[in-house]
């Protein structure tokens, strides 16, 4: 008996060994559908319809392994084609989709778009719910797509196929259409019945401006189409301008105005309401300040405009350089319309709408078509901590000539009228704490040339220049003119720096960009 038991296990020997050859093939073939299982996020089918948990579920018994491995490996992987095949595609969004994003409509899950080509929208201008769709209207939308698409391109194909001449006769299939309109047109101003004016007027008070005023019946059905198309065109484009970085959600959308003669790049987010902020362009009234969406709302506002000059009072007029102070209690929209705009070239500003507490100085350059807008400054009608400047802006067009200067000035000059001492208000913005400096140190250079005496102090600076003493003392360490010598701070007289300010002056020669204190009609406001 124990010689035929080892005979026999001396038998089984080499079929162990290819049992084992062959369960390390499978195990290998397993995880390489595994791999692939994963990467298409479902586990491959057998043919028993359920996915292998382990190598042991698979018959390893026959002699012929090999043979068994390669068909089962075929089989599972014609059944795993199979059922991935029937399996629903992951619907992909474009990249720049931000899922955070939502809709402004009330109530919009913001799925869906007007033009049915794209699954998600965030704007007012792609919403269906905005327009009033239905869920089955929504579903015809991407049919609608793709036949206005075949529409343009045949009559694109028609045109390029016709000669290019100015009188040509329409064609029987044009002379068509043409009546097929006219017929269509018919009945465009009948008017709406009693029960259509009662459910228009429902809907407006019901959905107020969150939802666009119902347009059935009111023109006929072939112009409303042509409106229909041009909105989905409009909101077509929107989608492409934002697909390509050019529309962002969330940041900066205005990226250029049209103000007066200037088109300006903006530098900054502006809080505009979302139906101006979603634009690409804003249009601005350079005298009232009024925002408007398009150049011909714009044209028909200027020629119905009669300001050509802020409102408020002209408090310095010297050449064609004016300053008018504006009270944000007596002109609140300017003055709000006027910090909408500064926003969109200053970063850290943050009042916007709460403008009664503040006096706002506007500098204007005149020619014969009204005041241009040059900057302005803010000022807070009772400070307590003696600022008199809140918030202080050049246009862009005029920077780097000077007038940033010119304004600073003259909150300086009110300040002494006042008889008080000024400082701005802080933060600082970095190209505001560059033209303080500027002209902190103008100021102190022109004081220590004229200045005749052996001894100097930094308070009787303070009172005939009305600049804070912190200023004062920050400008003469920044100009290495403040030392501490044995146990006392010293001013040191820099002639070195005192010739370069005066070459500076002598090369600039006589500027009409200064502020002259004869030219200040003003009084300073009762309660200050």
């Amino acid at each position: 008996i124990e010689q035929t038991n080892s005979s026999e296990s001396d038998g089984n020997i080499p079929k162990r060994q290819r049992l084992t050859r062959a369960s390390t093939r499978l195990s290998q073939s397993s995880q390489d559908l595994k791999r692939a299982a994963d990467h298409d996020e479902s586990p491959p089918l057998t043919p028993t319809g359920n996915a292998p948990s382990s190598e042991s579920e698979l018959d390893i018994s026959s002699p012929n392994a090999s043979h068994d491995e390669s068909t089962a490996k075929d089989q599972a992987n014609r059944d795993s084609d199979k059922d991935l095949s029937h399996r629903p595609k992951r619907r992909r969004c474009h990249e720049t989709y931000n899922f955070n994003m939502k809709c402004p409509t009330p109530g919009c899950n913001s799925l869906g778009h007007l033009t049915g080509k794209h699954e998600r929208h965030f704007a007012v201008s792609g919403c269906p719910l905005y327009h009033n769709l239905s869920a089955d209207e929504c579903s015809s939308l991407q049919v609608k797509a793709v036949s206005r698409e075949k529409q343009e391109e045949e009559v694109k194909e028609e045109n390029n196929s016709r000669h290019a001449t100015r009188h040509q006769t329409p064609t029987l299939k044009q002379s068509r259409y043409k009546e097929q309109v006219s017929e269509m047109r018919k009945g465009r101003n009948s008017g709406l019945q009693k029960e259509q004016k009662e459910k228009h007027m429902e809907h407006r008070q019901t959905h107020s401006n969150t939802r666009e005023p119902l347009l059935e019946n009111i023109t006929s059905e072939y112009d409303l189409e042509l409106f229909r198309k041009a909105q989905a065109r409009a909101s077509e484009d929107l989608e492409k301008l934002r697909i390509q970085g050019q529309i962002t959600e969330g940041s900066n959308m205005i990226k250029t105005i049209l103000f007066g003669r200037y088109e300006l790049d903006t530098w900054y987010h502006s809080p505009y309401p979302e139906e101006y902020a979603r634009l690409g362009r804003l249009y601005v009234c350079e005298f009232c300040l009024k925002y408007m969406k398009s150049q011909t709302i714009l044209r028909r506002h200027m020629a119905k405009c009669v300001w050509k000059h802020p409102p408020g009072d002209e408090v310095y007029r010297k050449g064609g350089i004016s300053v008018f102070e504006v009270d944000g209690k007596k002109n609140k929209i300017y003055c709000q319309n006027l910090c909408l705009l500064a926003k969109l070239f200053l970063d850290h500003k943050t009042l916007y709408y709460d403008v009664e507490p503040f006096l706002f100085y506007v500098m204007t350059e005149a020619d014969n078509t009204g005041c241009h807008l040059v900057g302005y400054f803010s000022k807070e009608k009772n400070s307590f901590l003696n600022y008199n400047v809140s918030c202080i802006l050049t246009m862009p067009q005029y920077m780097r000539q000077g007038f940033g200067k010119m304004l600073i000035d003259f909150s300086y000059l009110l300040s002494k009228v006042e008889e008080k001492v000024g400082s701005p208000e802080r933060p600082l913005s970095d190209l505001g704490l560059i033209s303080y400096r500027s002209y902190w140190k103008e100021v102190l250079l022109r004081y220590m040339c004229n200045f005749q005496g052996k001894e100097i102090s930094i308070k009787e600076i303070s009172q005939e220049t009305a600049v804070n003493p912190v200023d004062i003392v920050s400008t003469l360490q920044s100009l290495q003119m403040l030392k501490y010598w044995k146990g006392k701070h010293l001013v040191l007289k820099r002639q070195d720096l005192i010739d370069e300010w005066k070459a500076k002056e002598i090369k600039r020669g006589h500027s009409n960009k200064t502020i002259d204190p004869s030219s200040l009609k003003w009084t300073p406001p009762k309660g200050t």
